[in-house]
C-alpha cells in the first residue's frame, strides 16, 4: 500500500513510528492474516474436492488449523487495535455470521489450548481376553484417540469469505489511515525525516505494540 509511490518520489525509505504509522502497520499485518485465511481455504477447498481415498488428511488439518488460527490472531483480546464483534456485525453478510464468527474462534480455542479433561480427547480401556468365562484374563491396554473433526466444504467457503469481506473493510480503512500517515509526515518535514533510520526488510524490533 503506497510503497511504489514513495520510492517513485525518493531513493531512501525511512522509517516511521508515529501513532498514526502503528494503526496503519498493524492494518496492514490484519490484512495479510486474512489474506493467509483466504489461501488457506482456497488450498483447503482443492484437497476437499478430491477423491475421498486421495485426500491428504494430515495437509487438510493443518490447513483448517492455520486458518483458524490466523482468523483468530485478528480479534486478539487486549490488542490496541485490530478488528472486534463490532466489524463482523457491519458487514454486507446475510445469515448467521455473527453465530459462525463465534464458533471459528471456539474452534481456535479448543484447538490452541490442552483440554482440561484429557478424557475428551482420548479414551483409555482394558481388552479382556476371553470375557465369556468365569475369570476372564486382561490382555493389554487399549487407547482410542477422539477423531479431530474437519469442517467440510461449506464451512471452508464460509470462513473464505468472511475472512475476505473483512480484509475489504481494514483495506478501505487503510486507505485512508495512509493519508492520515502522509499528512504527519509532511508535518515533520524533510529534513527531520532524513534524520530517522532508513526502513529495512525483515521483522520489526520488538515493542510494547508488537501484534499477539
Amino acid at each position: 500500500m503506497g510503497e511504489a509511490g514513495a520510492a517513485a518520489h525518493s531513493g531512501l525509505t525511512v522509517t516511521l513510528e508515529t501513532p498514526a504509522a502503528r494503526v496503519l502497520a498493524d492494518q496492514s499485518a490484519t490484512i495479510a492474516d486474512l489474506q493467509f485465511v483466504m489461501d488457506c481455504c482456497k488450498r483447503l477447498l482443492a484437497e476437499l474436492a478430491k477423491p475421498e481415498d486421495d485426500r491428504d488428511l494430515v495437509v487438510a488439518l493443518a490447513l483448517w488449523s492455520a486458518a483458524l488460527v490466523a482468523y483468530a490472531r485478528c480479534f486478539t483480546a487486549g490488542r490496541r487495535f485490530g478488528l472486534g464483534s463490532d466489524d463482523v456485525r457491519s458487514l454486507p453478510l446475510h445469515g448467521a455470521v455473527m453465530k459462525f464468527h463465534k464458533w471459528v474462534l471456539a474452534e481456535r480455542d479448543r484447538l490452541t489450548a490442552h483440554p482440561a479433561d484429557p478424557f475428551t480427547e482420548a479414551r483409555v480401556g482394558a481388552a479382556l481376553d476371553q470375557p465369556e468365562h468365569a475369570k476372564p484374563a486382561v490382555a493389554g491396554i487399549a487407547i482410542m484417540s477422539s477423531s479431530r473433526v474437519l469442517v467440510d466444504d461449506v464451512g471452508v467457503r464460509q470462513l473464505g469469505g468472511l475472512a475476505a469481506e473483512l480484509a475489504k473493510q481494514v483495506a478501505g480503512r487503510a486507505q485512508d489511515q495512509q493519508d492520515v500517515v502522509l499528512t504527519d509526515a509532511q508535518r515533520l518535514g524533510a529534513a527531520a525525516l532524513a534524520a530517522l533510520p532508513p526502513m529495512r526488510s525483515g521483522p520489526a524490533a520488538e515493542d510494547s505494540g508488537q501484534r499477539a
